[in-house]
């Protein structure tokens, strides 16, 4: 197969930091959420023109069509993981984006909802690009010191994705409607009315596929050309770190990229998260080589403590809430505005410009230029607001202080409809400015306190155990969002679907106060920007640190089992942390 057959190329110096690759994969990132979101702005249009039920149901259905995605992408993100390590990584990456390809096509053409949900569906199942790239990042990155600007560059770029594809979805879906009288406004775009969005997406996806072939190195270390290439390590760095495999991915919601928790030196965010130092005791022989634990010793610390699974926990529920706002926010956008007093209507909250029993009335446009701005300030969120506070508080905090305060997002939505004209974009920018701050805040601190709290030898199952928990809320998040907004569209009273999502947001509160409490012991992580920041003294100017305390206790191996571990297991990863 022409994909993987290696070729020709020189060794790469592993003090230069690697640029070129990065930024090809990168090309490649960047198509995936384009193409991923594009559908958010006219999913619920897109179901009422198919018909396939009316103004109160099209949320369920646009919900349906949103989650397929992400449910077919969990389902077979292990196969593709596995094949990348059989096959390589360079062919699944490329199949994987033609499987994008293929679904974007499908949608676009569509003639029937089942049509497009069936394409959604499809390109999910073909995509396992999630964890392939992120396994080809630290292939690439063979130098330590280049790991926090390398692991920075993925979440920026997914960022960057999910502020496109809203705004390409948004401002070409229906072109015969937006574009009267152009040359847009032609036979196959009044037939196929999402077909131009699609098209772009596809072909934005085609040139980054172009790129990768022709450019991207393969970067498996059996399958490189350059073997001579070796990763830069020193006595610190766990053998078994230095061996890149392809893993399952904690999955947030859709603004925040996945995050493998044995490479997480950014943890989804830009900014550089280190642990701080903890004490350790190696056990070793008298010739230096490492010593395994004593049967009657806690070598092999429980996986799943009451810490860990609470912390999944508010992880599920985070992710859940969260990814009901995604979904719910186009849909209200749109949504008719049904002022008080209006014949059809019932309630008695509501003003004079609209009420709780309808949306925002705005259009596909509109609201796809709404979801851009929505990306640029969670760009500026992460990059800027994100190191700042979490330099100035403990992650800890910042936890407790995001996840309590977290169902304000939601309240505060369905009070927009009551807003008059000349408020009504300040104030959709102001609760959007609300739900990034505390979501982005949330996320990466959840995932450093799921590390805090695991064993460093269990990682790749809690890891793994994460990202199932993640897709499924995402996977139901979107579908039960669509059926409340249903019924409160029934009930003229299209905050139900919000306020619930408030509620789950109050059991979150509730749970991680009263369930997850402050770790006194263990390792602590610090968030630093990859850049120097003038508001962010450097670490050597901050706070002190401690230092590592390394004990170290020499022994015979009289006593001692070696079915577990052997002189090539470093040290520091068979002493459970915390």
């Amino acid at each position: 197969m022409v994909l993987t057959q290696p070729k020709t190329t020189a060794p790469r110096d592993p003090t230069k930091f690697p640029a070129a690759q990065l930024a090809l994969l990168a090309l490649v990132r960047v198509a995936e959420p384009i193409a991923l979101t594009s559908i958010f702005p006219y999913a619920w249009q897109l179901v009422i023109d198919f018909k396939v039920g009316d103004r109160a149901n099209a949320s369920f259905y646009a919900g349906l069509l949103i989650s397929a995605f992400a449910l077919a992408e969990s389902l077979t993100g292990m196969f593709w993981g596995g094949l990348s390590d059989r096959m390589g990584r360079k062919p699944v990456l490329i199949m994987g984006s033609f499987g994008v390809v293929a679904s974007l096509i499908i949608v676009g053409f569509a003639s029937s909802f089942w049509m497009a949900l069936f394409g959604r569906f499809l390109g999910g199942a073909l995509n396992g690009n999630i964890g392939v790239i992120q396994t080809m990042v630290a292939e690439i990155v063979t130098n330590p010191k280049h790991e926090p600007k390398a692991y920075a560059i993925m979440p920026f770029v997914w960022s960057i994705g999910v502020t496109i594809g809203p705004s390409i979805g948004g401002y070409f879906a229906t072109p015969s409607n937006n574009f009267p009288g152009s040359l847009l406004d032609n036979e196959l775009f009044r037939r196929f009315p999402y077909l131009l969005p699609n098209s772009i997406c596809a072909t934005l996806m085609v040139i980054s596929i172009l790129a990768g072939w022709l450019c991207l190195e393969e970067t498996h270390p059996e399958m490189r050309s350059d073997t001579t290439s070796s990763p830069v390590t020193d006595e610190r760095t766990p053998i078994q770190s230095r061996i890149p495999r392809t893993s399952m991915l904690i999955t947030g919601p859709m603004s925040m990229p996945a995050v493998d928790l044995t490479h997480p030196e950014s943890y989804g965010t830009f900014t550089r998260v280190s642990e701080e130092a903890v004490e350790e005791e190696w056990n070793v022989r008298p010739d230096g080589s490492a010593m395994p634990a004593k049967n009657n010793e806690t070598s092999d610390p429980k996986c799943f403590t009451r810490r860990v699974a609470m912390l999944m926990v508010a992880l599920g529920l985070f992710t859940y809430h969260s990814m009901t706002y995604d979904h719910l926010m186009p849909i209200f956008f749109q949504d008719e505005r049904i002022p008080a007093g209006a014949p059809t209507m019932t309630t008695a909250i509501g003003t004079q410009y609209g009420s709780l029993a309808g949306g925002l009335g705005l259009t596909i446009q509109q609201c796809g230029i709404i979801l851009a701005f929505n990306g640029l300030i969670a760009i500026l969120i992460q990059g800027i607001v994100f190191p700042l506070v979490a330099s100035l508080l403990s992650i800890w905090r910042i936890f407790i202080i995001v996840t309590v305060l977290a169902p304000i997002a939601y309240f505060l939505v369905p009070w927009l409809a009551l807003l008059p004209e000349n408020l009504l974009y300040p104030g959709i920018y102001a609760a959007l400015f609300i739900r990034n701050l505390l979501s982005i805040l949330a996320y990466p601190v959840l995932l450093i306190l799921i590390k805090e709290a695991s064993p460093s030898n269990r990682l790749g199952k809690i890891n793994g155990m994460a990202s199932s928990t993640g897709a499924a809320c995402r996977t139901l998040a979107s579908p039960i969002a669509g059926l409340l907004y249903g019924v409160g569209v029934r009930k003229e009273f299209t905050a139900l679907a919000w306020w619930a999502s408030a509620l789950v947001a109050v059991v979150g509160a509730v749970q991680a106060v009263t369930t997850i409490h402050q770790a006194r012991s263990g390792p602590q992580h610090e968030v630093r920007p990859v850049g120097r920041c003038a508001f962010i003294p450097d670490a050597e100017e901050g706070r002190g640190r401690k230092e590592s305390v390394v004990r170290i206790r020499v022994g015979e191996d009289s006593g001692y089992a070696s079915e577990d571990h052997d002189e090539l297991t470093p040290f520091a990863t068979r002493v459970p942390r915390g």
